[in-house]
This record gives structure tokens, C-alpha cells and sequence, in this order.
């Protein structure tokens, strides 16, 4: 595509374009070639764009929050002291038993309400645009508006920019927040009923959709009736493992070193200290094997304890993310993770990690570990380079584990099938060429107006397709390539 064929695009996120996180790891990629007079950012996190990042940039600055924000960002400056008075220790994480620990060495239930009573309680606050930052937005003159949502006030912010700039709306789904946000009712559910009318909002000003997974792409066409395209994160050619020299040169008697990168949120460090067992067990059947985690600094000082006792685990250190490749590629291993608990599992069920991706382009096989229905799970299966347990079953964790660990050939076909699929469905160069032929149509077709939803008591009214988790018929749209 030439450079005067892309679409000018305002993204409008939480995160930022950097190397730091796993939205703005994606955003990156995607983007990659963007003529850079043509893409343009505003954005909420507190940090500077990356190094490599092109384009304008402008920050929606906490001035813009009401007093509610201030609030929050004292609680969270006094929590950790709150925290220690109340255990008795700086660090609980650290210091449970190994018992305690693998109940639950995150924040206690009382605490882990109350934040997240007050996030929802900011997160009602109206969003004021300074008549300087609609200017600015003014200035971009974007064709369409990209954005990745993911709260309240960002389903706002990102209506605004649509409106005062009078282009479509694309929103990029990365988990399936439209229904499991604030849907325990927290604030006396007026959140919830803020994202479903933010939610209408957004899909009145949308032309396209984006989901993170295939599987996530037909499911928001048909729950939301909107044309979805799927893009997830992609990964550059110099990252590719050389299909030469895929194995990693092990001395002999070396243990087999099983690798998971990433966080351990989510409940996920539970399902990890299940993996961790099984390596374990293992080890006392006679084969040396080790598990290392590698994980942001935070998660690692938080749910450290939930690994006391199991010496075949190893907690690395946090990693650079030009790091990540050549740790991948020295792996035995790769292990991915999710929870099965039941709140979890619906927010993350149409999700497509950022480094699933990257492990099949290292070149190495992959063991899964989680429900089987998440999209995750699926995309491993389907790609046929490992093992993938889909039920919280240590039985099957052991057995599943045991031919990858003693079988180096094994592996390595494993491995080798993953790089062939990673090069067919994970190349930067091609998805980011798919990626802006998609905001290129979208730029120029209409935003979506679903109809009105039926008030209380309309009698035969079926639920708008505007209202999150509406089951209406999708209607026939040109096919999302």
C-alpha cells in the first residue's frame, strides 16, 4: 500500500504506543509501516511513548478527572502501608506459608472490594475535553477513530473524539469486557448500567470491529451485528526462530527447561503452581525438569509465596521486551496458562494472549493449561505444536507433560510445526498490511445504527443489538476478510 493510500487514524486508548505492556506491545506491531503524518494518539497511562513510536501524540491528563480520581490515587499511594498494618508484615506474599499462599497470596477479599468499589466509582465520573485537546483532535483530521476501549470513561473519551471529528468509530476488543464489566453490581450496579449505555454509544458510532481472536471476531459480529475482522498481536520477522536451528544445545543431563512468560494476574499464578506440581512430580519419577517464570517485577513480589515449597520452580527475572525472544528461543518448553475459575474464564474466553504469537515463533512447543473452550486454548490446539490440557486434572498434567520432557525429537517437530504456522498467521509484514486494508474500508463506510432498544413492557420487542450480550440474528454484512 502507498504511503497516501492509508487512512489517517486517531487512536484513542488507555495505552500508549511502547514495548511495556501487552496492549501497547500490540498497538506497536500493528501499526507497524504507518506513514507516521498519518497516525495520530491520544491516550490516558502515565508514560511516555516508545522510542520507535511514530506519529502525534497527546495525553489525556488526570486534570481532566474530577476529585473521584485524586481519591483513588490516594488509596492506592496508602494501600501497601494499610495492607502491612493490617497483616503485619510488608510483605505478605512473601512470607506466607506455602499453604496460604496457594489459597490466595493476592490482595484479601475486603481490600480487593474496596478497590474495586472505588475504580468503579471513578470510573462513573464524566469526562471533561478541554477545548484545547478538541482543537488538537480537530487538527489530526483522522478518516477514522481506532480505539481500544475497555472502560467507561474510555468508551466516552472515544465517542467524543468520534463525534467532534465526525468519522467512524473501530473499536478493538481485546477480552470480553461488554459483558463481565462491573457485573457484580458494585456501586449499587450503576456502573453497569453506564457501560451498557457507553457500550450503545460505541456501537452507534462504529463502522467496524476488531476482535483479538477468530473466535472472538464471530462472536461479536453475531452478538453486536457489526462487520468484525480479527487481529491479534504479530510478531517481526527478526523474532522468528531460524528453522535451521530450532533446538536449543542442551548439555546431557541438563534438566528440560519448561519456560512461561507473562503475568500472573488473573488467578493464572494457580494454574501455574499446578503446572509447577506436575514438574514436580516429575522430577521424583526421574526426570529432570524445571519450570522458570519470568513475570513483571510487581506480579513476582506479590505471588512469590504461592510457589514455597516447590523446588522445581524457578522464579526469573522480569524481562525487557527484547529480551523475550531469546529467552523464548533457548527454552525446552513453552508453557501458557489460564484460570478456571469461573469469573475468569468469561472475561478471557474469546482472548488471545500477546505471547501465544511470540512462543510459536521461537520455534519451540507450547503446553497449554486451562479450559478448553478459551480461544487461547484453541489457537494452541489448532496449531498443533504441543500439548494443550484443557481440564484442572494433575493426572493429565503429568501425563501430558511426560513425553515432552523426555523426548527431544519430540520436541522439536512440535516446535517446528508451531514456526510453520506462526510464519503463515503471525508475520508483522502481513498482518499489519491486512490490518490497515480493514481501516481503510472501515473509514469509509457508515457508522452502524442499531435500532432503538424496546422500553420496559414493549410488547414482542426483541434486545438491541446495542445492549451488551443481545442475542438478536446478525444480519448478512460483506464477509470480515
Amino acid at each position: 500500500m502507498r504511503a497516501d493510500e492509508y487512512p489517517r487514524v486517531l487512536v484513542v486508548s488507555a495505552a500508549v504506543f511502547d514495548r511495556s505492556t501487552g496492549t501497547g506491545i500490540t498497538l506497536s506491531n500493528l501499526f507497524t509501516g504507518w506513514p507516521g503524518d498519518r497516525l495520530a494518539q491520544l491516550y490516558a497511562e502515565d508514560r511516555a511513548p516508545g522510542p520507535d513510536a511514530v506519529g502525534t501524540f497527546a495525553r489525556f491528563a488526570p486534570r481532566n478527572a474530577p476529585v473521584e480520581y485524586h481519591l483513588f490515587r490516594q488509596w492506592e499511594r496508602v494501600r501497601r502501608p494499610v495492607r502491612a498494618l493490617v497483616k503485619g508484615s510488608p510483605d505478605p506474599a512473601g512470607s506466607a506459608s506455602a499453604a496460604g499462599a496457594a489459597r490466595d497470596p493476592g490482595p484479601g477479599p475486603v481490600r480487593a472490594r474496596l478497590r474495586t468499589q472505588l475504580r468503579a466509582f471513578v470510573d462513573l465520573s464524566p469526562v471533561r475535553i478541554p477545548d484545547d485537546v478538541r482543537r488538537w483532535l480537530r487538527a489530526q483530521r483522522p478518516d477514522v477513530v481506532y480505539t481500544t476501549l475497555g472502560s467507561i470513561r474510555m468508551m466516552r473519551l472515544a465517542v467524543a473524539a468520534a463525534q467532534e471529528c465526525r468519522v467512524p468509530l473501530v473499536p478493538h476488543f481485546m477480552d470480553d469486557w461488554p459483558t463481565t464489566l462491573y457485573a457484580d453490581g458494585q456501586v449499587l450496579g450503576l456502573p453497569r448500567l453506564a457501560v451498557r449505555a457507553g457500550f450503545r454509544d460505541v456501537l452507534r458510532h462504529s463502522s467496524y470491529g476488531m476482535g483479538i481472536s477468530v473466535a472472538m471476531a464471530r462472536e461479536f459480529e453475531r452478538r453486536y451485528r457489526l462487520p468484525f475482522a480479527a487481529f491479534g498481536n504479530c510478531v517481526d520477522a527478526a523474532d522468528f526462530a531460524d528453522p535451521d536451528r530450532c533446538a536449543p544445545e542442551s548439555p546431557d543431563g541438563a534438566p528440560v527447561e519448561l519456560v512461561y512468560v507473562g503475568g500472573l494476574h488473573l488467578d493464572r499464578w494457580r494454574s501455574l503452581r499446578r503446572v509447577g506440581e506436575a514438574v514436580a512430580r516429575l522430577v521424583a519419577q526421574g526426570t529432570p525438569a524445571r519450570l522458570t517464570v519470568h513475570a513483571p517485577a510487581t506480579d513476582l513480589a506479590r505471588y512469590a509465596g504461592a510457589f514455597t515449597g516447590l523446588p522445581a520452580v524457578h522464579l526469573g527475572r522480569s524481562l525487557a521486551s527484547d529480551e523475550v525472544a531469546g529467552v523464548l528461543r533457548r527454552s525446552d518448553v513453552l508453557v501458557h496458562v489460564e484460570s478456571f475459575a469461573a469469573e475468569h474464564r468469561r472475561y478471557t474466553r474469546y482472548s488471545l494472549s500477546t505471547k501465544i504469537p511470540q512462543y510459536l515463533a521461537s520455534g519451540r512447543p507450547v503446553f497449554g493449561f486451562g479450559p478448553a473452550e478459551l480461544a487461547s486454548m484453541a489457537h494452541l490446539a489448532a496449531a498443533d505444536a504441543g500439548a494443550v490440557v484443557g481440564s484442572d486434572d494433575p493426572g493429565a498434567l503429568v501425563d501430558a507433560l511426560t513425553p515432552l520432557c523426555v523426548d527431544a525429537g519430540l520436541r522439536d517437530r512440535l516446535g517446528r510445526r508451531g514456526l510453520a504456522y506462526a510464519v503463515r498467521h503471525h508475520r508483522t509484514d502481513q498482518v499489519a498490511a491486512h490490518f490497515a486494508e480493514v481501516l481503510r474500508e472501515a473509514a469509509t463506510r457508515p457508522a452502524h445504527r442499531p435500532p432503538a432498544r424496546s422500553g420496559p413492557g414493549a410488547g414482542g420487542g426483541r434486545p438491541s443489538a446495542g445492549v451488551p450480550g443481545a442475542d438478536a440474528a446478525a444480519p448478512r454484512f460483506p464477509a470480515a476478510r
